[in-house]
Order: structure tokens, then C-alpha cells, then sequence
């Protein structure tokens, strides 16, 4: 197998030498190139083939949130993963807002980094699931629940309820007793439904609109 091609930008060189021994460990997954601030993150991607960004968001020069907004000014595409100490919520919901792929803690497990890893390369958006009350939180205290106008059947509900929970397509399926095709049928008539192009978005839509609480 091909391994998953990263590039690493922190500007501490201790912590990206202890990613790279961390992931190339098994073999599936590979750095190949490393920047220690912002500017020259943005560089090094445009510059170097690669799979996954793992970008920090405290950095000189250019903070991670600054190279986010860069990147999508230049439409630039490419799967952004933020690895951060960050853990409170106007830094989520700006990275969200930019259109991050994928939000993990530094202190989590090496798995859920490998895991959130390959979701975002297969396509999938990953946001640490200890933080989705933090979001649900945000939510309530700024009042911004609505009710649901979009036309979502309840199964389509169920769905989403599970995806605002961070399951995967497959777990979705075993958890329904349905097909992972049927899971992945109904996501994308979720998103068009309701506006949205990625699991966070659909996710933030689910708590807004209160339906991780009605099953």
C-alpha cells in the first residue's frame, strides 16, 4: 500500500521529529516535508506533493488559522488536519468556519491522530469527538437552536444524529442494521438537503438544530 504522504508544520522541531517517528512507525503513513512557521508552511505546500497537512495553530509569522484563510483565498486544495493545544471552542468554530478538514488535540492518543489521519485522506472530515459537547455548549449558550425545515426523513435524522456523534459510514451501518452504501446514500442526500459539503458542517447543523437530543 501507498503510504499516506504528510507534511508537518510547527514551529517546534522536538515535537515534529517526535510526529515523524510516531507515524512512519508503521509504514502506511510518510513526511515528507516539515516547516516551522506559517510562511513557510504555505510555501512547502504549494511547493511539495503531499496527501495531508498536520499545521499547528500557535506558529510566527503566520498563525495555522492565517495559513487556513490564505490557502482558501488562493483556492488552493488540499486536506488540512490542525493538531493543537487548543481545546476551546472560538478556535474550533473558526477553523470550521474556514473549512478545516480535521481538528485533533496534541495530547490525544497516537490512534485517534492515525485515525483522523486517514479520514481526511479518504475524504471524511474529523473532528476529535470529545469536543463536540464543547460545541453543542457554544450553541446553547448563544441561542442558536432552530427548528428543522429541510425535508429530512427520520431515517435521514438518524444518520445525522450519528454523524454529529463522529461515527463513520460503517459504524452508522452496523448501529442501523443497514448497508454502508445505504449510510453513504443518505449522507449525501443530507448535505444537499440541508446545504452542507462535509461531516463537520453536517455536524454543527445537528446541533443547532437540536437533533442530537430528539432520539
Amino acid at each position: 500500500m501507498t503510504p499516506i504522504k504528510i507534511l508537518i508544520i510547527d514551529d517546534h522541531s522536538m515535537i515534529r521529529e517526535g510526529l515523524r517517528q510516531l507515524l512512519e512507525l508503521d509504514g502506511d503513513i510518510k513526511v515528507v516535508g516539515e516547516a516551522g512557521d506559517g510562511n513557510e508552511g504555505l510555501k512547502l505546500i504549494e511547493a511539495t506533493a503531499h496527501d495531508v497537512v498536520l499545521l499547528d495553530i500557535n506558529m510566527p509569522n503566520t498563525n495555522g488559522l492565517q495559513v487556513l484563510e490564505k490557502l482558501k483565498q488562493k483556492k488552493i486544495k488540499t486536506k488540512i488536519l490542525i493538531l493543537t493545544i487548543h481545546n476551546e471552542i472560538e478556535y474550533l468554530l473558526k477553523a470550521v468556519d474556514i473549512g478545516v478538514d480535521g481538528y485533533v488535540l496534541k495530547d490525544s492518543e497516537s490512534s485517534v491522530l492515525k485515525t483522523a489521519i486517514n479520514a481526511v485522506y479518504h475524504g471524511e472530515t474529523f473532528i476529535q469527538p470529545s469536543l463536540t459537547p464543547l460545541l453543542k455548549e457554544s450553541v446553547e449558550k448563544n441561542n442558536l437552536k432552530s427548528s428543522i425545515d429541510d425535508g429530512l426523513t427520520r431515517r435521514e435524522l438518524q444518520v445525522l444524529e450519528l454523524l454529529a456523534e463522529g461515527l463513520y459510514n460503517k459504524e452508522i451501518a452496523e448501529r442501523l442494521f443497514i448497508s454502508e452504501k445505504t449510510v453513504k446514500n443518505h449522507v449525501s442526500s443530507i448535505f444537499k438537503k440541508i446545504g452542507v459539503s462535509d461531516r463537520t458542517q453536517a455536524a454543527v447543523y445537528a446541533i443547532k438544530h437540536n437533533i442530537v437530543e430528539l432520539f
